[in-house]
């Protein structure tokens, strides 16, 4: 991570071992906020990693909650989930593929549930056909077949200093295309 103000504090994983291995999440900690950057689990094919994924999903969301009863907390990553229908381009044919089984939504859902917010569905509920990841298969990019799986989530109580949440689907490079958040402390 890059930032232009050195932070208070940065940590490494969830402080658990069995999740910390593979370098998902890096927190940092500002006065005013905690910076979290992090590359959730894919569940992988024939759904093999789905009950490690399940467990991991949990022990972020505690330590999600666990900082944000501290102060504030701005998430930003490939969460790899596609959250509702709206959010890939072909829902009914994906409906039981990685990162968009209805266990993987759940889990989405319950972090919402727990005090924080999507903050591109949040601003935009019914903008279609905009997504952060495209299959490098079957021209994908150029077909827009894509999923909406790159995130900025925050702590609902930021919600009033959003002022926007984009994503860069113009850019290529990869795979995804950046997102941002414009958000105004102080």
């Amino acid at each position: 991570m890059f930032s232009r103000i050195e932070p208070l504090n940065v940590t490494y994983g969830l402080g658990i071992e069995e999740h910390d291995h593979e370098g998902r999440v890096i927190t940092l900690e500002f006065p005013e906020m905690f910076l979290v950057t992090v590359y959730t689990p894919n569940s992988k094919r024939e759904l093999e990693r789905l009950s490690y994924r399940m467990e991991w999903e949990d022990a972020f969301r505690d330590y999600l909650c666990k900082l944000d009863a501290q102060k504030p907390v701005v998430v930003c990553g490939d969460l790899n989930v596609a959250h509702q229908e709206i959010d890939l381009k072909n829902p009914k044919t994906n409906h039981h593929n990685a990162g968009f089984t209805d266990e993987e939504r759940g889990k989405f859902t319950e972090l919402l549930q727990a005090g924080f917010i999507d903050t591109f569905r949040t601003l935009y509920p019914e903008r279609t056909g905009i997504y952060t990841w495209w299959s490098y298969l079957r021209k994908a990019r150029d077909n827009n077949a894509g999923w909406r799986i790159d995130y900025f989530v925050t702590s609902a109580r930021l919600k009033d200093k959003i002022k926007d949440a984009t994503i860069h689907n113009e850019i290529f490079g990869s795979d995804h295309c950046p997102v941002g958040l414009d958000i105004m402390f102080g």
